[in-house]
């Protein structure tokens, strides 16, 4: 029930993020498409340990506030690259190393990277990922380890005893 509770809180904050909605009708519509969300999974097995890992929480918002800034320093490096009048655009490829244990853990991964303007994950192989950057600077590969870092930490905490995990 816990889980249940602290997924409905997480979907409504996103939803009330996402939409900005403050009317009492709107607001009811969110709470109550949450609570369907929420029956459906419950109804389907999936609110479990995997789904809803507690003991990530503090820890999964302190990774979200260091990606946003991160984004933050990308969003204003690639806008500088588009406004200049020379335009440093040297796309490559470059092949990042993972060193994440479980699917969920590679997938937080990749989608880091393609959340950090500049780049995108394209591909996939064992151990590593694929990824097109926009030039050489985002193309940094001490950037994508210490990503690559963060997202093993947040999954080793989640392997730890009693804790759950992301696979």
């Amino acid at each position: 029930m816990a889980k249940a509770i602290v997924l409905g809180m997480a979907l409504f904050g996103l939803w009330l993020t996402l939409s900005g909605y403050l009317t009492p009708f709107l607001l009811t519509l969110g709470v109550l498409s949450c609570m369907f969300a929420i029956l459906i999974g419950a109804r389907m097995g999936l609110i479990d340990e995997d789904a809803v890992p507690l003991q990530l929480k503090s820890r999964l918002f302190t990774y979200w506030i260091w990606l946003g800034r991160e984004t933050l320093r990308s969003n204003i490096a690639v806008a500088r690259v588009i406004l200049s009048r020379r335009m440093d655009i040297a796309q490559c490829f470059v092949r990042v190393p993972t060193s994440q244990a479980s699917d969920m853990g590679r997938v937080i991964f990749a989608n880091s990277i393609t959340l950090t303007p500049g780049t995108v994950t394209v591909g996939t192989a064992s151990g590593a990922f694929l990824v097109h950057a926009v030039n050489d600077a985002a193309a940094d590969p001490q950037a994508f380890a210490e990503m690559d870092r963060r997202v093993a930490a947040l999954e080793a905490a989640a392997h730890r005893p009693g804790g759950g995990t992301l696979t």
